[in-house]
């Protein structure tokens, strides 16, 4: 048994807490917190579990987890250097994803409603122009019959040489019509690429290319323990994620994003809302360290 574990059982005997008790509190499997106890980290199911479950015992038995990693630091396998931020101002964090589906549904007879009397008035405005255009031509085909009647009876003050100076005038007045406009094509959009480079062992890297904006989203479908860095190693959210718990991160500004995953099965990874696909299965190796090159489109 190390150090720490002997610190940490004698708090958790002071409580008067039982492992059952610890268990129901932290949410930690009973073996693995004896295992912490006896200082058997091998045990555990990634190493990147092993800060969070200390941590997790610190808070259950009221000792302050900093201090216990700063005065046994020699205790605690190191794996990254993690460095917490005071404030974490970019993490937007989403307890639950909600679909809006069912309001969609429900308001869908209303869009189809408004639909309906759009096409309805506009069908109408259609019939009546057609009508009112017609009757106009009608009228001016019928005076037009008449004048020409008039201007060919025997008695019409008109001779032929009028006319041929009526139908030059005519001729003369006729607007030639405009050319037509050509429409030029709008460019088309470029999609994003997010593409798979390299894969070896738990690590794996990709390269966002096309893009203006990189926002990456983590969510957990089970419960999963994450730790999100920028590309200059900074750490950005680090911590458990529970089922449904998303964390959001712009890193628009930044060069590329490195996603710590303690377990690949039950995480899921979006880069600007598109899936991320895992080049290493996470049947094949449970935690990862998933890597991605950002280059800002123009």
């Amino acid at each position: 048994m190390t150090e720490l574990g002997n610190r940490l059982k004698e708090a958790r005997v002071a409580k008067g807490m039982s492992l059952d008790d610890l268990q129901s509190v932290t949410k930690i499997q009973k073996r693995y917190l004896s295992g912490i106890e006896e200082g058997n980290y091998e045990m555990m199911p990634g190493k990147f579990y092993v800060r969070a479950f200390i941590k997790q015992y610190c808070e259950a038995v009221g000792l302050d987890s900093e201090e216990i990693f700063d005065q046994y630091k020699s205790d605690v396998p190191v794996v990254y250097n993690e460095e917490l931020p005071d404030k974490l101002s970019r993490v937007q964090t989403k307890s639950t994803v909600k679909t809006e589906d069912s309001k969609l549904m429900a308001s869908l007879p209303k869009i189809l409603g408004v639909i309906f009397v759009i096409l309805a008035a506009v069908l109408i405005y259609l019939l009546v122009s057609n009508y009112v255009s017609k009757s106009d031509n009608k009228t001016e085909n019928e005076t037009t019959n008449e004048e020409v009647n008039y201007d060919e009876s025997k008695d019409s003050p008109l001779n032929d040489e009028n006319k041929d100076e009526e139908s030059a005038a005519t001729e003369e007045v006729k607007e030639e019509p405009a050319a037509p406009t050509e429409e030029k094509p709008e460019p088309e959009e470029v999609k994003q690429e997010l593409t798979s480079v390299s894969s070896s062992g738990k690590n794996s890297t990709y390269e966002l290319k096309n893009a203006k904006e990189f926002k990456l989203k983590v969510t957990s479908i089970g419960e999963t323990w994450v730790n999100i860095q920028n590309g200059s190693g900074k750490s950005i959210f680090q911590g458990t994620l529970k089922k449904d718990q998303v964390q959001e991160i712009d890193f628009t500004n930044e060069t590329g994003a490195v996603i710590v995953i303690g377990n690949a099965a039950e995480t899921e990874i979006f880069v600007n809302d598109e899936k991320l696909a895992y080049a290493i299965s996470p049947a094949q190796s449970v935690t990862q360290n998933v890597t991605i090159q950002f280059t800002k489109a123009q």
